[in-house]
């Protein structure tokens, strides 16, 4: 009985010596470990702009189904990167005003490439008479971007060409 006794004092003197090899982990230069922070990674503005780019192509040789995936997956990774900006710009208001600037900063560049990706998306469907599937789209570059913008105001002209509204806008 005494031996068992003795076990856990054994198991604590040699469980140590397990760790007395250990490897510690150094990271020479900080930014390699920053995973996000290059431009080839997944989650970026930079790989939307990529997919509006690719999609380009496939409208250029005209394999307009490519391009539609491509402009389609440029949409929904700026819907998210707008969302996760936008939840971060929320976390931090009141806490620490840079986090709050940086979220705000990167939330507009995302919106402004979520339009043009809605943009040539809805040009795709208008040249492929889907007119009916670019509406909604138009009218969310207006939503996001607001009629006083560049895109706004391009997007309400498109909806007058395709007859969906009459009065023109002024702004």
């Amino acid at each position: 009985m005494k031996f068992l006794k003795l076990i856990p004092i054994l198991f604590v003197f040699f469980g140590n010596v397990a760790y007395k090899n250990e490897v510690y982990a150094e990271i020479k230069n900080p930014e390699d470990f920053r995973a996000l922070s290059n431009d080839s990674k997944k989650l970026s503005i930079s790989n939307v702009e990529y997919f509006i780019t690719q999609g380009d192509e496939y409208i250029k040789n005209g394999d307009f189904d490519r391009a539609k995936d491509s402009y389609l997956d440029a949409r929904k990774l700026a819907k998210q990167l707008a969302s996760f900006y936008s939840d971060l710009n929320s976390s931090f208001k009141g806490i620490d005003a840079r986090i709050p600037s940086e979220m705000q900063r990167k939330g507009k560049q995302t919106l402004q490439i979520l339009a043009e990706s809605n943009e040539r998306l809805a040009s795709m469907y208008i040249k492929t008479e889907k007119p009916e599937v670019a509406v909604p789209l138009l009218v969310e570059t207006i939503r996001i971007m607001s009629p006083n913008s560049r895109e706004g105001k391009e997007a309400y002209e498109r909806l007058i060409q395709l007859g969906f509204v009459e009065t023109n806008y002024k702004g």
